[in-house]
């Protein structure tokens, strides 16, 4: 099937562009693909496939779930090395799907679009990319991801340090670390991984938090090799494996975040055994007290680690609770006038997700809608997590209330599954053209709204936790609030006419 478009005579038009090579983007090119669309372009600003396995490679990287969980359903890997994998491992998972499902000839690497215009008169999306010609197509999907554009921390002063600067995801592996004296600045998931692998290296460490995070223990060792074996040789097993290890993880998300005021029980058992983790894990009882958040469990995700609070116990590492006022050539000055002098700055700043990346990049649909203005004017919000209203032919894979679990592989396959029964629906009613309604996009709207009013967000003291989950406006809307059964459930039901289609 090809969307059905009015071409220029000298302008090639594509199937579909999709932008982002990670995970989310090989998933949507894979369903394409299984649609019979196969002029299929992808587009990837970095040198080489895989987003954020791409993209990070510092110390101590690796997946954050279970590894039997994090993995197309359909393109298990029986050759994890570990329960949590490392980096490296994941980066060679992007690689080996895109080779089983031979993506990297659809791939245009280097390539950072700019702007991504409908003409409703073609039907076609016109693509701008920097330093290249445009590009068109009949339909458009992002899959630029959640965690893409790097946040640089607004501190007076930081660009006149005359030492060495590092950002996690900007790692410089020629950066010899040993005998230096380093701040890292964050205490989020990637200072989680990052603080236990350096902290030996260093003369001294001082790590500056402004807010805590919740560490629970993780329960993580090697695969043994006979275990990869009988994955290999009987998927079943690992089958079995990942449904155990998704089960886990749905009942922490759906009991301890999404379901607070029915179930805050589990919520409040989540906290405790945090708090014991950290009370057998750092011998300092004021230490403890600055590691311990004061918002509650789930506001912002948590972690797993058995390494980053014993790092506290070690003589060379300070932690440093004390707002930073600025930074000058070869220190570090906090609010109290103390200078924690330094030569190496290690920046542990996560991703700026609300202002520069919904979207990535700018995004004009019918009648002249900026999709960024838009969001911002009118909330933001994406029927069943993917689609826009004034937006046609048109997928937005990391949208709010797309995010569905604890796992990025729920997203990704239910996001699939409804991209799926669109465009085949589209082929049966003989349409080339798709638009979700603005009642349909209204009432999936107020439906998320409503359910929000059940979870941690809403119910919850969220409001020191300086999660990402929230947006600009003070609203949760990363996260589907609903279960994983429920997103793959109307991925495959949604009303077809809650689309216009033509």
């Amino acid at each position: 099937m090809r969307i059905a478009v009015t071409p220029s005579p000298t302008t090639t038009v594509h199937d579909a562009i999709v932008v982002g090579a990670g995970f989310g983007g090989m998933g949507a090119a894979i369903a394409l693909q299984r649609l019979g669309l196969d002029d299929v372009v992808i587009l990837e600003r970095e040198d080489d496939l895989g987003g954020t396995w791409h993209v990070n490679r510092y110390p101590g990287l690796a997946v954050d779930i279970p590894s039997a969980t994090y993995s197309y359903s359909f393109a298990p890997n029986p050759h994890w090395s570990r329960m949590y994998a490392p980096g490296a491992e994941l980066k060679q998972y992007c690689d080996d799907v895109a080779d089983r499902f031979a993506l990297r000839r659809l791939m245009r690497f280097g390539t950072t679009v700019e702007t991504a215009t409908w003409d409703d008169v073609a039907g076609t999306w016109t693509v701008t990319v920097r330093d290249g010609e445009p590009l068109r197509a009949g339909m458009l999907l992002t899959a630029t991801g959640f965690l893409s554009q790097p946040k640089l921390p607004d501190i007076d002063g930081i660009e006149d340090f005359a030492g060495t600067v590092v950002h996690t995801a900007r790692w410089d592996d020629s950066v010899d670390l040993r005998g230096r004296r380093a701040a890292v600045i964050g205490t989020g998931a990637t200072a989680v991984q990052l603080v236990p692998e350096i902290a030996p290296l260093l003369a001294e460490l001082t790590v500056f938090q402004r807010t805590a995070i919740w560490v629970t223990p993780k329960l993580d060792g090697p695969v043994p090799r006979a275990l990869r074996a009988v994955y290999a040789r009987v998927p079943a097993t690992q089958r079995l494996a990942r449904g155990i290890g998704s089960a886990v993880l749905e009942a922490i998300m759906v009991t301890g975040v999404l379901r607070y005021r029915q179930l805050g029980i589990f919520n409040r058992l989540a906290a405790a055994t945090a708090r014991r983790h950290l009370r057998r894990q750092v011998h300092d009882p004021a230490t403890r007290a600055a590691l311990t958040p004061d918002y509650s469990f789930g506001c912002k995700r948590p972690t797993f680690s058995n390494t980053y609070f014993p790092t506290f116990n070690r003589p060379n590492v300070h932690l440093e609770t004390t707002p930073i006022e600025r930074v000058e050539a070869g220190a570090v000055v906090t609010s109290d006038g103390r200078r924690h002098e330094i030569d190496t700055l290690v920046l542990a700043t996560g991703f700026d997700l609300w202002d520069a990346n919904f979207p990535a990049f700018r995004i004009v649909g019918r009648e002249g809608r900026d999709l960024g203005a838009w969001w911002r004017e009118q909330r933001f919000q994406a029927y069943e997590g993917v689609a826009v209203p004034g937006f046609p032919n048109f997928f937005s894979l990391n949208s709010p209330y797309s995010y569905s679990g604890l796992s990025y592989f729920t997203t990704i396959e239910s996001q699939m599954k409804h991209i799926t029964r669109l465009v085949t629906a589209m082929r049966r009613r003989g349409a080339t053209r798709f638009e979700v309604s603005d009642e349909a996009n209204a009432a999936f709207l107020a439906r998320m709204r409503a359910n929000l009013g059940d979870t941690v967000f809403t119910l919850g003291s969220c409001a020191t936790s300086r999660s990402y989950y929230f947006n600009q406006h003070g609203e949760a809307v990363l996260l589907r609030p609903t279960s994983t059964i429920n997103a793959f459930r109307e991925a495959g039901r949604f009303p077809i006419d809650d689309y216009v289609l033509t």
